[in-house]
This record gives C-alpha cells, structure tokens and sequence, in this order.
C-alpha cells in the first residue's frame, strides 16, 4: 500500500527557492538520454589525453582508463555476464573499482555496491538478496566471500590486489623487509587462492561490438541501505537517476571548468555521495581523480603538495581534520575553490575553520540513496546558511507535510515530513515492493523520513528524524540491527541502542543493556568483550563507543521502548561518568577505515 500522499489535497504555496540560487544555476535541468556508458565513452573521447585516475601518484590518462574498462567488459562477458545481470563490487576506493564500476555499465550489467570492511554476516544477507554469479573482491576481503555457503557464494570471484595500481617504486618499497613496509601491505592486500586475478581481466581482449548496450531507464547500481527494519534494503538507482542528480551537482557549480579539475576521491565511491560526485560527476567533467583507499589526513597532505584539489566533497569531520593539519604543516588550500560537505550536519565553527583556510565558501547539502543522493545543497555564494540543509536543486519538487498525515501539508514554518520529487529519485527496493510502497507514491513522492521546516525565503532546515536511524561519521546505523547482535549476547536479556553526542558534536552508537539476573556491567560482564563480540558480527562504525546498564527500559502505554528518554538516561549517565565507554583508539566512524 502506498503512503497516503494525496496529491489533490490543498497546498501550502510554497516560496520560489530559486531566487537563492548562485548565479548561473538553472531553476530545470534537462535530463541526458542514453546511459552511464556512453557518458563515459563521451568524456574519454572528449579527454583521452587528460589525466583520469591517480593512485599514489601513478597516473591513468582516459585513453588508457577507457582502453581497461573495454578490457574488463569483455572478461566480464566471457565469464557469462549479460545486460541485467547483478555484478557484485566488494571494493575500496583505487583504480581497479573505477574500472569495474564503468566496465559493468558498458555491457548492460548492473554494479553492487558493498563496504569492503563488512562483516560476513552483514554481506551474506546481501549476496542472498541480489545473487549476483560474479564478485570483484578486495583481496583482504574474498575468504569472507569464499566463506559462504556454495548457493550463496558467486560462481567467479576476482580478486583485487590495489598495490598492483601504485607506481613501480612504491610496490618495490612495501615489499621491503621492514616492519612499517609490511604493516603497510598487509592492510591493502593479502595473498588468496581460488580466485581469478584481477589482473587477468585487464588483459583480455579486445573485441569491441559483442555486448549490448544498457538504456536510460535500465538498473545501473544497487546500493543497500538499512530501514527500520534492521534488514539491509538495495536501492536500484538507474542510468537516469544516476544522469540526472550528476547534471544537478553540475549545475550548482557553473564555474566547474571541464577537463581542468583535480577532485579528491576521499569518500568512499561504495557509498551513494561518492559514487555520485566523484565517480559519475567528476567523470562526466573530465575532472584529474585522485583515489584514496581510506582518508588518512597523511596521504590527503601528501597529496595537496604535489597536486592540490581544486573540488572537495566530503563529511565535516574530514574537512575539518584537513584544515587543521594543513595549517599546522603550512599547506596552502587555496585552490579548493568548490567544496561541498554532505551525509551529516556542518557546524558554524567546522565551516569557518575551513573558509578562513582556502578562502572560499563550505556548503552543506541532503540527500539519501534512494535519491541519488542530492536533493538539496546551499547555495555557493554569501547567502549560504550554515544549520541549514540549504534549497532544492533544480528540477526537485518538495512538499512538508504532517508527520502524521501525509494528505495535510503544514505551514511555512512548521515542521512536518520532507517529501521529494525529481529525476533523481529511485524507482524501488530490490525485491522489496511492498517496502518500497511504504517510502514511495505512486506518483513518484519519496518519502525522506526528516523532520524539516522551510523558512519564508525557501531555506530549510531538519528538525528531527521520524525514522530511528543513527547517521554516524556519514554512514546509518539502524539501531534494531545492532540490537539483535546485542541480544544474543548470552549475558544480555534485552538491549535499546540510541545516538550519543560524541566529539564535535558527532552522533555516536551507545547501547542500554538490560543484563540477566546477578550479571552487572564493568564486573561479571566485560564492556570490552561486549564491544567484541559486536565487533564480530558487525562493521566497525556500527559497534556501540559505549554501554550503559539499566534496570529496565522505560516504555510507552502499549510496551514500545521510549528511545528519547532512553536516550536522555544514558546522557545523564554520561555525564555522571558511570558510562562503560569500552573505547579504542580505532576511529570506527570513519569512513573508509582499514580497521
């Protein structure tokens, strides 16, 4: 059954947002036809003599960045993959995941995205869900693939080796017999059996005009994402989706100067904001990527001194960590001319560290997979309002309505649910209709699940979440997920998991356990050995930073826990330092994080 939305009900008039948009950003764009593939074909054409790709300073031009994708498309065909088919990319960022996400599109395929830093518990359910017969694997992550059960488990995986990517001189140095050198390779690559290299796929033969290509309307990316539910939900964002929210990142920035920026690839391309902007956007611009497997303010550094960006999109705490370090090692940022902060909220005090550090403005957008991901951004320009999610893009309709009765909108002002509309929203869950009801209309109103309200002037800002997830370091945490491992702790009888302010005002995991008789927290039962037990079962920016014990969970009328109030216990008891915070120096939020 579909939301009840009524789109015949009487309309709050809703002001023209578009008079805040910066100089040069259309009100309506117009859509591409055709797909991601020739997108790409397009910008290697255009660009083949442009730098693409760096990896650790070893540089693919887009001729050659073209030449492998053809290569691997037709491995990808040889090994029995036809348009439609699910392809499974289990990958961190690095050169060999740019290939593959681009050789999947050439045939038709479609890309599934995954965290590479998974659990097996947590990918099984996917690889169940969208059986995929072919996996491109992180090396250090294919015995968990190799793992699963033979109907769960692909026919082909291929194994990726990212230091087969870096230039000569830095694989000669990680194999030296030195400590540093060897902590070094074995977090990027271990050696595995049973598999096809992936290096064997980029040798295959070039036989051009044997697979068909995919169209405007077809899948091209199922990206999963938790609900309320706890159960992992794939998001099928097709080649228009896909189109159309890229042409929207480009219209917001009309100064973009094609073939003539160097992006860092710093956010995970798994992740909806990455794969968007920098592997689909910074793609279709000709934009010089600079990939990193995981943000280490080091590498970033390293980095700005020998080819300093020119546009940045990443989550507040990295731009933070960023302009902290750049200024106490006396890198100049100035060329950062655009950058764009996403998946959670920008502080005043992040925004002005980093514009005081480059001399132009940090905005802060929305979005969610299911729209591809932007649906809003502030405008690049003085107007920019910080704790403000800022105005649609183009071409997005919105509407705010009753949390508890989708056919009422309310009144400028007043907070209500923001609904959404465009040619970036997604289309429907994977084998999930009726969920996909639950979110989407009909008629195409997706609902967010965000508390908002909009200001006279079209700005808007969140309010509360309707929903129970935990956004973390950029990434949701469905807390009933994270329960259901607590739960089957031998000591625990029932758990509640909430969001905790952390540092920089950062939301982070922390459970209320309620323990079996003659069980207490910190004595009978180890805080830290609870935060390993979930650390087994769950990827790290899930695991709970800390855990309270309470007598019993306090609950509504009808029995349903009262998670505010839950929450509000476990900040007292923060505060009151009764916490068990079992913490490490192993920054789980991050994203990314080699851990």
């Amino acid at each position: 059954m579909s939301p009840e939305t009524n789109t015949e009900a009487p309309k709050v008039e809703l002001p023209d947002w578009t008079k805040q948009y910066a100089p040069g950003v259309p009100a309506q764009i117009e859509v591409p036809p055709g797909s991601l593939a020739d997108m790409f074909d397009t910008s290697v054409r255009t660009f083949r003599r442009r730098p693409a790709l760096s990896f650790f300073g070893k540089t693919l031009s887009y001729r050659e960045l073209g030449e492998q994708v053809s290569r691997v498309a037709q491995a990808l065909v040889q090994r029995g993959v036809k348009k439609g088919h699910r392809v499974a990319m289990v990958l961190p960022n690095c050169p060999q995941a740019v290939i593959s996400f681009y050789a999947i599109q050439r045939i038709g395929a479609v890309a599934v995205m995954h965290n590479p830093l998974y659990t097996g518990r947590e990918l099984r359910r996917m690889f169940e869900d969208h059986a995929a017969d072919v996996a491109i694997v992180w090396a250090k992550a294919v015995e968990t693939i190799q793992d699963f059960p033979y109907d769960v488990r692909p026919h082909t995986i291929v194994s990726v080796d990212p230091t087969q990517a870096m230039p000569l001189k830095t694989r000669l140095a990680l194999r030296l017999p030195l400590k540093k050198a060897r902590e070094a390779r074995e977090a990027l690559t271990t050696k595995v059996r049973g598999v096809v290299d992936f290096h064997e796929f980029a040798s295959a033969s070039l036989l051009p005009g044997v697979h068909p290509r995919p169209d405007n309307d077809d899948p091209a990316a199922v990206l999963y994402t938790s609900g309320t539910t706890g159960y992992p939900k794939g998001v099928v964002l097709r080649h228009r989706n896909l189109l159309a929210n890229a042409v929207q990142g480009g219209a917001w920035m009309p100064d973009i100067r094609p073939g003539k920026e160097t992006s860092y690839a710093a956010l995970p391309i798994f992740h909806a904001f990455g794969m968007t902007l920098s592997l689909i956007f910074g793609i279709s611009k000709g934009m010089h990527l600079v990939l990193f497997p995981k943000p280490e303010i080091g590498l970033v550094l390293k980095e700005m001194r020998r080819l300093p960006a020119t546009v940045l999109y990443a989550v507040p705490p990295l731009f933070d960590r960023i302009a902290k370090a750049a200024a106490e090692e006396g890198i100049a940022l100035t060329q950062i001319r655009y950058a764009l902060s996403g998946a959670m909220t920008l502080s005043a005090d992040i925004a002005e560290r980093w514009e005081k550090a480059t001399g132009h403005i940090l905005v802060e957008g929305y979005g969610m997979t299911e729209s591809a991901p932007v649906t809003f951004g502030n405008p690049f320009g003085e107007n920019r309002r910080i704790g403000y999610i800022g105005v649609p893009f183009p071409s997005t309709e919105v509407r705010i309505v009753d949390v508890d009765d989708a056919s009422r909108d309310v009144p400028l002002g007043e907070p209500g649910e923001l609904l959404v509309r465009g040619p970036q929203v997604f289309s429907g869950y994977l084998h999930r209709p009726e969920e996909t009801a639950q979110v989407l209309t009909e008629d195409g109103w997706l609902h967010t699940g965000d508390v908002v309200a909009m200001e006279n002037d079209g700005f808007v800002r969140v309010v509360d979440r309707k929903k129970d997830i935990i956004i973390t370091g950029g990434f949701n945490v469905t807390p009933s997920e994270v329960e259901q491992v607590l739960d089957s702790h031998p000591a625990v009888e029932k758990s509640t998991v909430v969001a905790l302010p952390g540092k920089d005002s950062i939301d982070q995991v922390a459970a209320a356990v309620v323990l079996l008789p003659g069980e207490k927290l910190g004595e009978t039962v180890d805080p830290q050995e609870l935060r390993k037990y979930c650390r087994a079962r769950l990827t790290g920016y899930k695991v709970p930073r800390s855990f309270h014990q309470l007598d019993e969970f306090p609950q509504s009328m009808i029995g349903k826990i009262l998670r505010r109030e839950v929450a509000s216990l476990l900040k007292q008891q923060s505060e009151g330092a009764t916490a068990a915070p079992a913490q490490d120096n192993t920054p789980d939020n991050a994203p990314n994080s080699a851990k």
